[in-house]
Protein backbone atom coordinates (compact mmCIF):
# COMPACT_ATOMS: atom_id res chain seq x y z
CA UNK A 1 0.00 0.00 0.00
CA UNK A 2 3.16 2.48 0.41
CA UNK A 3 4.68 1.50 -2.62
CA UNK A 4 4.97 4.58 -5.13
CA UNK A 5 2.14 4.58 -7.87
CA UNK A 6 3.89 6.51 -10.08
CA UNK A 7 7.04 5.08 -9.86
CA UNK A 8 5.28 1.75 -10.32
CA UNK A 9 3.66 2.50 -12.92
CA UNK A 10 7.19 3.73 -14.43
CA UNK A 11 8.24 0.13 -14.17
CA UNK A 12 5.44 -1.09 -15.89
CA UNK A 13 6.02 0.67 -19.24
CA UNK A 14 9.41 -0.70 -18.87
CA UNK A 15 8.43 -4.37 -19.08
CA UNK A 16 8.93 -4.97 -15.15
CA UNK A 17 7.18 -8.62 -14.52
CA UNK A 18 7.04 -7.54 -11.04
CA UNK A 19 6.13 -4.16 -11.10
CA UNK A 20 3.31 -5.84 -13.23
CA UNK A 21 2.04 -7.91 -10.31
CA UNK A 22 1.77 -5.91 -8.31
CA UNK A 23 -0.05 -3.35 -10.31
CA UNK A 24 -2.43 -6.70 -10.87
CA UNK A 25 -2.59 -7.05 -7.08
CA UNK A 26 -3.64 -3.83 -6.45
CA UNK A 27 -6.44 -3.66 -9.12
CA UNK A 28 -8.33 -5.55 -6.40
CA UNK A 29 -7.34 -4.27 -3.41
CA UNK A 30 -10.47 -5.77 -1.53
CA UNK A 31 -9.26 -9.35 -2.57
CA UNK A 32 -5.33 -8.35 -1.85
CA UNK A 33 -6.44 -6.80 1.55
CA UNK A 34 -8.76 -9.61 2.46
CA UNK A 35 -6.07 -12.38 2.06
CA UNK A 36 -3.27 -10.65 3.54
CA UNK A 37 -5.70 -10.81 6.78
CA UNK A 38 -6.92 -13.87 6.71
CA UNK A 39 -3.37 -15.64 6.27
CA UNK A 40 -2.32 -13.04 9.59
CA UNK A 41 -5.46 -13.80 10.93
CA UNK A 42 -4.33 -17.83 10.72
CA UNK A 43 -0.70 -17.43 11.88
CA UNK A 44 -1.71 -15.16 15.13
CA UNK A 45 -4.62 -17.50 15.91
CA UNK A 46 -2.23 -20.61 15.33
CA UNK A 47 0.64 -19.05 17.19
CA UNK A 48 -2.20 -18.61 20.50
CA UNK A 49 -2.93 -22.62 20.38
CA UNK A 50 0.36 -23.73 19.91
CA UNK A 51 1.65 -21.47 22.79
CA UNK A 52 -1.64 -22.70 24.81
CA UNK A 53 -1.13 -26.32 24.49
CA UNK A 54 2.84 -25.92 25.30
CA UNK A 55 1.97 -24.36 28.67
CA UNK A 56 -0.84 -26.75 29.62
CA UNK A 57 1.60 -29.76 28.78
CA UNK A 58 4.18 -28.32 30.82
CA UNK A 59 2.81 -26.28 33.53
CA UNK A 60 -0.82 -27.87 33.37
CA UNK A 61 -4.26 -26.10 34.63
CA UNK A 62 -1.51 -23.36 36.13
CA UNK A 63 -3.70 -19.51 35.76
CA UNK A 64 -0.27 -18.01 36.60
CA UNK A 65 1.66 -20.42 33.22
CA UNK A 66 -1.27 -19.38 31.18
CA UNK A 67 -1.58 -15.87 31.28
CA UNK A 68 2.36 -15.74 31.16
CA UNK A 69 2.33 -17.63 28.02
CA UNK A 70 -0.18 -15.49 26.38
CA UNK A 71 1.60 -12.12 27.03
CA UNK A 72 4.41 -13.65 25.58
CA UNK A 73 3.01 -14.95 22.69
CA UNK A 74 1.49 -11.29 22.45
CA UNK A 75 4.19 -9.79 22.70
CA UNK A 76 6.32 -11.40 20.25
CA UNK A 77 3.63 -11.29 18.14
CA UNK A 78 2.98 -7.29 18.27
CA UNK A 79 6.80 -7.23 17.70
CA UNK A 80 7.90 -9.51 15.19
CA UNK A 81 5.06 -10.15 13.65
CA UNK A 82 2.91 -6.80 13.19
CA UNK A 83 5.03 -3.71 13.91
CA UNK A 84 8.80 -5.08 12.87
CA UNK A 85 7.43 -6.37 9.18
CA UNK A 86 5.07 -3.45 8.46
CA UNK A 87 7.89 -0.50 9.79
CA UNK A 88 10.44 -2.64 7.30
CA UNK A 89 7.99 -2.53 4.32
CA UNK A 90 6.66 0.86 4.89
CA UNK A 91 10.60 2.09 4.73
CA UNK A 92 11.20 -0.25 1.62
CA UNK A 93 8.26 -0.43 -0.05
CA UNK A 94 9.93 -0.98 -3.31
CA UNK A 95 12.06 -4.06 -2.09
CA UNK A 96 9.19 -5.57 -0.15
CA UNK A 97 6.10 -5.35 -2.84
CA UNK A 98 7.94 -6.70 -6.21
CA UNK A 99 9.06 -10.02 -4.55
CA UNK A 100 6.53 -10.56 -2.46
CA UNK A 101 4.41 -10.30 -5.12
CA UNK A 102 4.79 -13.69 -6.03
CA UNK A 103 3.86 -15.40 -2.77
CA UNK A 104 0.97 -13.09 -2.30
CA UNK A 105 -0.57 -13.95 -5.55
CA UNK A 106 -0.81 -17.84 -5.69
CA UNK A 107 -2.19 -17.19 -2.03
CA UNK A 108 -5.14 -15.06 -3.43
CA UNK A 109 -5.99 -17.71 -5.59
CA UNK A 110 -5.90 -20.08 -2.61
CA UNK A 111 -8.20 -18.23 -0.13
CA UNK A 112 -10.14 -16.91 -2.78
CA UNK A 113 -13.47 -18.90 -1.70
CA UNK A 114 -13.22 -17.33 2.08
CA UNK A 115 -12.07 -13.82 0.95
CA UNK A 116 -14.98 -13.57 -1.26
CA UNK A 117 -17.61 -14.36 1.16
CA UNK A 118 -15.98 -11.99 3.81
CA UNK A 119 -16.04 -9.81 1.09
CA UNK A 120 -19.52 -9.64 -0.03
CA UNK A 121 -20.64 -9.33 3.94
CA UNK A 122 -18.59 -6.70 4.29
CA UNK A 123 -19.89 -5.08 0.85
CA UNK A 124 -23.89 -5.39 1.72
CA UNK A 125 -23.00 -4.04 5.10
CA UNK A 126 -20.91 -0.74 4.12
CA UNK A 127 -24.00 -0.53 0.88
CA UNK A 128 -26.57 -0.61 4.06
CA UNK A 129 -24.83 2.11 5.77
CA UNK A 130 -24.15 4.12 2.55
CA UNK A 131 -20.80 4.11 1.59
CA UNK A 132 -19.46 3.72 -2.30
CA UNK A 133 -16.36 1.83 -2.77
CA UNK A 134 -13.83 2.47 -5.63
CA UNK A 135 -12.56 -0.44 -7.54
CA UNK A 136 -9.52 0.42 -8.83
CA UNK A 137 -6.86 1.77 -6.58
CA UNK A 138 -4.14 1.52 -9.31
CA UNK A 139 -5.46 4.15 -11.48
CA UNK A 140 -5.36 6.80 -8.55
CA UNK A 141 -5.51 9.95 -10.88
CA UNK A 142 -3.24 13.12 -9.41
CA UNK A 143 -5.05 16.28 -9.42
CA UNK A 144 -3.15 19.59 -10.12
CA UNK A 145 -2.33 20.76 -7.01
CA UNK A 146 -0.78 17.04 -6.30
CA UNK A 147 1.18 17.59 -9.44
CA UNK A 148 2.27 20.64 -8.57
CA UNK A 149 2.88 18.96 -5.18
CA UNK A 150 5.36 16.47 -6.64
CA UNK A 151 7.38 19.69 -9.10
CA UNK A 152 7.86 21.12 -5.81
CA UNK A 153 9.56 18.28 -4.15
CA UNK A 154 11.86 17.44 -7.05
CA UNK A 155 13.56 20.14 -6.36
CA UNK A 156 16.91 18.52 -5.77
CA UNK A 157 16.23 16.37 -9.17
CA UNK A 158 15.83 19.65 -11.83
CA UNK A 159 17.37 22.85 -11.73
CA UNK A 160 15.27 25.87 -10.54
CA UNK A 161 14.36 27.10 -13.98
CA UNK A 162 13.30 23.52 -15.24
CA UNK A 163 11.11 23.78 -11.87
CA UNK A 164 9.29 27.26 -12.41
CA UNK A 165 9.00 26.36 -16.33
CA UNK A 166 6.75 22.84 -15.60
CA UNK A 167 5.01 24.90 -12.48
CA UNK A 168 4.23 27.62 -15.24
CA UNK A 169 2.88 24.96 -17.29
CA UNK A 170 0.77 23.42 -14.96
CA UNK A 171 -0.71 26.62 -13.71
CA UNK A 172 -1.69 27.17 -17.45
CA UNK A 173 -4.83 25.30 -17.11
CA UNK A 174 -6.36 27.80 -14.39
CA UNK A 175 -5.31 30.83 -16.23
CA UNK A 176 -7.50 32.16 -18.70
CA UNK A 177 -6.09 34.36 -21.67
CA UNK A 178 -8.34 37.21 -20.29
CA UNK A 179 -5.10 37.16 -17.26
CA UNK A 180 -2.10 37.64 -20.10
CA UNK A 181 -4.11 39.75 -23.15
CA UNK A 182 -3.05 43.56 -23.82
CA UNK A 183 -6.08 45.34 -22.96
CA UNK A 184 -7.56 46.83 -25.76
CA UNK A 185 -6.74 50.60 -25.30
CA UNK A 186 -2.65 49.68 -25.54
CA UNK A 187 -3.23 47.81 -29.19
CA UNK A 188 -0.87 49.51 -31.74
CA UNK A 189 -3.91 49.20 -34.73
CA UNK A 190 -4.22 50.55 -38.16
CA UNK A 191 -7.18 52.98 -39.18
CA UNK A 192 -7.27 52.01 -42.50
CA UNK A 193 -9.53 54.69 -42.86
CA UNK A 194 -6.72 57.33 -43.12
CA UNK A 195 -4.93 58.97 -46.04
CA UNK A 196 -2.91 56.99 -48.00
CA UNK A 197 0.55 58.51 -46.98
CA UNK A 198 -0.22 58.15 -43.23
CA UNK A 199 -1.16 54.99 -43.68
CA UNK A 200 2.03 53.95 -45.30
CA UNK A 201 4.08 55.73 -42.89
CA UNK A 202 2.33 53.56 -39.45
CA UNK A 203 3.06 50.55 -41.52
CA UNK A 204 6.70 51.49 -41.81
CA UNK A 205 7.08 52.43 -38.41
CA UNK A 206 5.23 49.20 -36.95
CA UNK A 207 7.73 47.37 -34.41
CA UNK A 208 4.87 44.24 -34.86
CA UNK A 209 4.88 41.25 -37.26
CA UNK A 210 0.89 41.43 -37.04
CA UNK A 211 -1.21 43.71 -36.64
CA UNK A 212 -4.87 44.37 -36.24
CA UNK A 213 -7.04 46.95 -38.93
CA UNK A 214 -9.96 48.61 -38.38
CA UNK A 215 -12.37 51.02 -39.76
CA UNK A 216 -14.65 53.41 -38.20
CA UNK A 217 -13.72 52.75 -34.85
CA UNK A 218 -10.95 50.51 -32.87
CA UNK A 219 -13.77 48.02 -32.00
CA UNK A 220 -14.59 47.01 -35.51
CA UNK A 221 -11.23 45.17 -36.74
CA UNK A 222 -11.79 44.40 -39.80
CA UNK A 223 -8.72 42.34 -40.73
CA UNK A 224 -5.29 41.16 -39.41
CA UNK A 225 -1.78 42.47 -41.31
CA UNK A 226 1.07 40.15 -41.67
CA UNK A 227 3.58 43.26 -42.64
CA UNK A 228 5.61 40.53 -45.35
CA UNK A 229 2.43 40.13 -47.74
CA UNK A 230 2.46 43.97 -47.52
CA UNK A 231 5.66 44.54 -48.38
CA UNK A 232 5.19 44.96 -52.15
CA UNK A 233 2.95 47.34 -51.71
CA UNK A 234 5.18 49.35 -49.74
CA UNK A 235 7.34 50.12 -52.93
CA UNK A 236 4.69 52.84 -53.57
CA UNK A 237 4.72 56.21 -52.43
CA UNK A 238 0.97 55.56 -51.22
CA UNK A 239 -1.07 52.39 -50.35
CA UNK A 240 -4.54 51.76 -51.91
CA UNK A 241 -6.86 51.06 -49.01
CA UNK A 242 -8.68 48.44 -51.33
CA UNK A 243 -5.12 46.32 -52.42
CA UNK A 244 -4.59 46.59 -48.55
CA UNK A 245 -8.20 44.75 -47.82
CA UNK A 246 -6.85 42.14 -50.38
CA UNK A 247 -4.02 41.11 -48.00
CA UNK A 248 -5.63 41.27 -45.04
CA UNK A 249 -6.16 37.78 -42.94
CA UNK A 250 -9.82 36.84 -41.50
CA UNK A 251 -9.95 38.16 -37.64
CA UNK A 252 -9.64 35.17 -34.88
CA UNK A 253 -11.83 35.95 -32.05
CA UNK A 254 -11.42 34.19 -28.39
CA UNK A 255 -13.59 33.98 -25.68
CA UNK A 256 -12.14 35.90 -22.52
CA UNK A 257 -12.71 33.17 -20.04
CA UNK A 258 -11.04 30.50 -22.61
CA UNK A 259 -7.91 28.63 -20.14
CA UNK A 260 -4.33 29.46 -21.73
CA UNK A 261 -3.81 25.61 -22.75
CA UNK A 262 -6.54 25.07 -24.38
CA UNK A 263 -5.96 28.05 -26.49
CA UNK A 264 -2.25 27.25 -26.99
CA UNK A 265 -3.65 23.80 -28.53
CA UNK A 266 -5.98 26.56 -30.93
CA UNK A 267 -2.95 28.31 -31.76
CA UNK A 268 -0.93 24.85 -32.74
CA UNK A 269 -4.20 23.61 -34.38
CA UNK A 270 -5.64 26.87 -36.54
CA UNK A 271 -1.16 27.32 -37.32
CA UNK A 272 -1.82 31.42 -36.00
CA UNK A 273 -0.03 33.21 -33.54
CA UNK A 274 -2.80 36.03 -32.48
CA UNK A 275 -6.29 35.89 -31.64
CA UNK A 276 -8.64 38.87 -30.19
CA UNK A 277 -9.93 38.58 -27.28
CA UNK A 278 -13.88 39.62 -26.70
CA UNK A 279 -16.14 39.49 -23.89
CA UNK A 280 -19.68 38.04 -24.06
CA UNK A 281 -21.21 40.47 -25.78
CA UNK A 282 -18.76 40.33 -28.85
CA UNK A 283 -17.12 43.59 -27.54
CA UNK A 284 -13.53 44.03 -27.90
CA UNK A 285 -11.36 43.32 -24.84
CA UNK A 286 -7.71 43.06 -25.83
CA UNK A 287 -5.38 40.77 -27.53
CA UNK A 288 -3.24 37.63 -27.17
CA UNK A 289 -0.75 36.08 -29.09
CA UNK A 290 1.52 33.07 -28.99
CA UNK A 291 4.01 35.08 -27.31
CA UNK A 292 2.22 36.14 -24.37
CA UNK A 293 1.06 32.16 -23.55
CA UNK A 294 4.99 30.84 -24.29
CA UNK A 295 6.17 34.03 -21.43
CA UNK A 296 4.05 32.10 -18.86
CA UNK A 297 5.82 28.90 -19.83
CA UNK A 298 9.65 30.18 -20.17
CA UNK A 299 9.17 33.43 -18.53
CA UNK A 300 10.06 36.95 -20.68
CA UNK A 301 11.83 36.87 -24.00
CA UNK A 302 14.67 39.59 -24.36
CA UNK A 303 13.22 41.32 -26.98
CA UNK A 304 10.65 43.74 -26.43
CA UNK A 305 9.43 46.31 -28.41
CA UNK A 306 9.79 49.96 -27.34
CA UNK A 307 6.26 50.39 -26.43
CA UNK A 308 6.71 47.82 -23.81
CA UNK A 309 9.87 48.84 -22.05
CA UNK A 310 10.27 51.89 -18.84
CA UNK A 311 7.12 50.56 -17.29
CA UNK A 312 8.65 50.26 -14.05
CA UNK A 313 11.43 53.06 -12.23
CA UNK A 314 13.03 52.18 -9.37
CA UNK A 315 14.04 54.63 -6.63
CA UNK A 316 17.12 54.57 -4.28
CA UNK A 317 14.53 54.07 -1.09
CA UNK A 318 13.29 51.04 -2.98
CA UNK A 319 9.73 52.55 -4.07
CA UNK A 320 8.98 52.14 -7.57
CA UNK A 321 6.95 54.20 -10.63
CA UNK A 322 4.83 51.58 -12.17
CA UNK A 323 1.97 52.35 -14.88
CA UNK A 324 -1.53 51.70 -14.09
CA UNK A 325 -1.90 49.79 -16.82
CA UNK A 326 1.00 47.49 -15.62
CA UNK A 327 -0.88 43.51 -15.44
CA UNK A 328 -0.83 42.51 -11.63
CA UNK A 329 0.43 39.27 -12.88
CA UNK A 330 3.78 40.71 -14.77
CA UNK A 331 4.02 42.91 -11.62
CA UNK A 332 4.13 39.50 -9.18
CA UNK A 333 6.56 37.90 -11.36
CA UNK A 334 9.00 40.26 -12.64
CA UNK A 335 9.32 42.31 -9.41
CA UNK A 336 8.25 39.65 -6.80
CA UNK A 337 5.37 40.89 -5.42
CA UNK A 338 2.65 39.74 -4.01
CA UNK A 339 -0.64 41.90 -5.16
CA UNK A 340 -3.83 39.65 -5.22
CA UNK A 341 -5.28 38.68 -8.64
CA UNK A 342 -8.88 38.46 -8.90
CA UNK A 343 -11.45 40.53 -11.10
CA UNK A 344 -9.11 43.23 -11.65
CA UNK A 345 -5.87 42.40 -13.97
CA UNK A 346 -3.78 46.08 -14.11
CA UNK A 347 -2.60 47.98 -11.00
CA UNK A 348 -5.54 50.63 -11.94
CA UNK A 349 -8.13 48.17 -11.71
CA UNK A 350 -6.90 46.84 -8.20
CA UNK A 351 -6.72 50.29 -6.64
CA UNK A 352 -10.35 51.35 -8.05
CA UNK A 353 -11.45 48.02 -6.78
CA UNK A 354 -10.09 48.83 -3.55
CA UNK A 355 -11.30 52.66 -3.11
CA UNK A 356 -14.57 51.93 -4.92
CA UNK A 357 -14.40 55.65 -6.69
CA UNK A 358 -11.69 57.57 -8.96
CA UNK A 359 -8.75 58.84 -6.91
CA UNK A 360 -6.83 62.29 -6.72
CA UNK A 361 -3.22 62.43 -6.71
CA UNK A 362 -1.70 62.17 -4.02
CA UNK A 363 -3.86 59.63 -2.64
CA UNK A 364 -2.30 56.52 -0.41
CA UNK A 365 -3.76 53.55 0.52
CA UNK A 366 -2.93 50.18 1.61
CA UNK A 367 -3.25 46.94 -0.49
CA UNK A 368 -2.43 43.50 1.26
CA UNK A 369 0.45 45.46 3.08
CA UNK A 370 1.61 47.66 0.23
CA UNK A 371 1.84 51.63 0.63
CA UNK A 372 0.56 52.85 -2.67
CA UNK A 373 0.60 56.00 -3.57
CA UNK A 374 -1.70 57.67 -6.29
CA UNK A 375 0.75 60.26 -8.50
CA UNK A 376 -0.98 60.81 -11.35
CA UNK A 377 -4.17 60.08 -13.20
CA UNK A 378 -5.81 60.47 -16.61
CA UNK A 379 -9.10 60.01 -18.49
CA UNK A 380 -10.98 58.66 -14.79
CA UNK A 381 -8.10 55.83 -14.20
CA UNK A 382 -4.82 55.78 -12.35
CA UNK A 383 -1.83 56.88 -14.96
CA UNK A 384 1.32 56.39 -12.61
CA UNK A 385 1.30 54.98 -8.81
CA UNK A 386 4.09 54.50 -6.50
CA UNK A 387 4.36 51.58 -4.72
CA UNK A 388 6.44 50.69 -1.51
CA UNK A 389 7.76 46.80 -1.94
CA UNK A 390 7.55 46.41 1.97
CA UNK A 391 5.14 44.51 3.84
CA UNK A 392 4.59 46.17 6.98
CA UNK A 393 1.73 43.76 7.90
CA UNK A 394 4.17 40.52 7.42
CA UNK A 395 7.34 42.07 9.49
CA UNK A 396 8.80 40.49 12.55
CA UNK A 397 8.18 42.47 15.53
CA UNK A 398 11.38 43.88 17.39
CA UNK A 399 12.20 41.96 21.07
Amino acid sequence: MAINRYRLNALVRKGNRSAKLVTRLLAKVDKLLGSILLGNTLVNVAAAAVTNIIVLRLFGQNDWAILSGTLAITFILLVFSEIMPKVLAASYPERIALPFSYILSPLITLFHPVVWVAGMLVKGFLRILGIKLHNDHSKTKATLEELRSMVLDAEHFLPRKHQKMLLNLVDLERITVNDVMVPRNQIESLNIDVNPIELRQQIITSHHTLMPVYAESQSNIIGILHIKRVLSLLQEEVIDAIQLREVLQEPYFIPSDTPLLKQLQQFQERHSRMGLVVDEYGELLGLVTLENILEEIVGDFTTQSPSQTGKYLRHSDGSMLLEGSSSLRDLNRKLGLHLPLGEAKTLNGLILEHLQDIPEPGTSLKIEGYAIEIIQTQDRAVKVARIFPTRPDLARPLP
